[in-house]
């Protein structure tokens, strides 16, 4: 394989992996994927907003609404007024929202264990240090 068939092997990847994903995630109890990434889009901003989310997730600010209302709906999300502007609502994680978004990250290194387990630990370190770069380098 040479490296053109790098994108056609990582789209493969990430279709096979978001249905697994998905489930993975919603196994572990009442909460949903999408909840997932919505308290992950706001921990990557300073002061997130709606807008932010929509940003990160690369929705429309009206799905990107739905989808934060759900999540604080279900007890992840908090919203407040901004210091700056009393207009802006700003997002922050709740302790519920905390421990789901620390439980996801943990079913996915144990996955990315469990996907690699064939692995030398030096070829593990390596392809992690890809992914990392790669995530940095697209702004995910």
């Amino acid at each position: 394989m040479d490296g053109d068939d790098g994108g056609p092997a990582l789209f493969r990847l990430v279709r096979f992996w978001s249905r697994r994903w998905a489930r993975g995630i919603a196994a572990g109890g009442p909460s949903l994927p999408q909840h997932v990434l919505v308290l992950d889009a706001v921990r990557a901003g300073a002061e997130a907003t709606v807008g932010d989310v929509a940003h990160q997730l690369g929705l429309d600010h009206s799905g990107a609404s739905r989808m934060v209302a759900a999540t604080a709906d279900a007890g992840y999300l908090q919203r407040t007024r901004a210091r700056t502007d009393a207009r802006r609502a700003v997002l922050s994680l709740t302790p519920a929202g905390e421990e789901l978004l620390r439980s996801s990250r943990d079913w996915q290194r144990s996955t990315f264990v469990e996907l690699t387990a064939s692995w030398s630990q030096e070829d593990r370190t390596r392809f992690a240090g890809y992914l990392a770069r790669l995530a940095r380098e697209v702004g995910a």
